[in-house]
């Protein structure tokens, strides 16, 4: 969701050092489940709303599908840019409509519509399957790596596709191991003993949980290493003050939190320094 769609929100860290990563076939699996679901749609009912977003189904696909070209294009270049998009002209077809790159042929109907989709579906599979995973590249959301790029994509097609089938009328639950996965990529302080899919579409700021409240706003983090970060601070943060007591002996813990190790540090000089300055007297003496 880039930034003109409006805004975006942030599982519990404690899964993500064992989370199996977000592939290039988790991606491709959600898009062609979406597109199978989306086949099942009547002609006549795409001209409708697509859930409660403001575009029409047949307009929701197109956007959907401009995300996954844009994702595949903000990989593409040898150098990606790390302060902006790729340059192409997105613009609406209509006021209040989606600003976007592709825009498929109305006259080749709903199958060309998927066409469309699915198309855009794989270069980005192609793209993250293929780019190096030390390739950084700019989100609005934060400078991401192909994996991120595979689990936004699949965040798109999942939540854009719930969208749809409400305006279609069709039945659409994705994978809970799917879900799961981009939840602890993208959204690691998400509530974690909740369903996945109602989680998923809890931050995306389309449904309620028990005890959480529907969201206005919300924002995914695509940064690489958030996950690690985090458990980091939390074991920082809990050997510092398992070590406090180690401090102030002169022993502290190897991992204690910075400000605890700067504070052992001090005693222990100025300890050295009293030391030191005694034994000079004595000397003098």
């Amino acid at each position: 969701m880039r930034s003109r769609y409006g805004p975006a929100m942030s599982r519990s860290a404690d899964a993500g050092l064992s989370r199996p990563p977000v592939t290039a076939d988790d991606l491709d699996h959600a898009v062609q489940l979406a597109v199978a679901v989306l086949r099942e749609a009547p002609p006549a009912a795409w001209e409708g709303k697509a859930g409660s977003l403001e575009w029409d189904c047949w307009e929701t696909v197109e956007h959907l599908s401009d995300d996954l070209f844009a994702y595949a294009a903000q990989l593409g270049p040898r150098t990606p840019p790390l302060d902006g998009e790729v340059p192409f002209v997105w613009e609406s077809r209509r006021p209040g409509g989606p600003a976007n790159a592709i825009h498929a042929n109305r006259k080749a109907g709903p199958a060309g519509l998927l066409q469309v989709l699915e198309a855009s579906g794989a270069l980005l599979v192609a793209m993250v399957r293929t780019t190096p995973p030390q390739t950084r590249a700019h989100h609005v959301f934060g400078v991401s790596d192909p994996e991120g790029f595979a689990a936004m994509g699949i965040v798109e097609t999942l939540v854009h596709t719930h969208d749809l089938a409400q305006g279609l009328d069709l039945i659409w639950s994705p994978p809970t191991d799917l879900c799961s996965r981009v939840l602890a990529r993208l959204f690691p302080d998400a509530p974690s003993s909740t369903d996945t899919w109602s989680t998923l579409l809890w931050a995306t700021g389309r449904a309620e949980l028990p005890g959480h409240p529907r969201l206005t706003t919300w924002r995914w983090d695509g940064t690489p290493g958030h996950r690690l970060r985090r458990l980091r601070r939390r074991e920082e943060v809990r050997s510092g003050l398992a070590g406090q007591a180690a401090a102030e002996i002169g022993r502290p813990p190897q991992r204690m939190h910075f400000s605890l190790r700067m504070r052992a540090h001090s005693l222990r000089s100025a300890a050295r320094t009293s030391r030191w300055r005694a034994l000079a007297l004595r000397q003098r003496r």
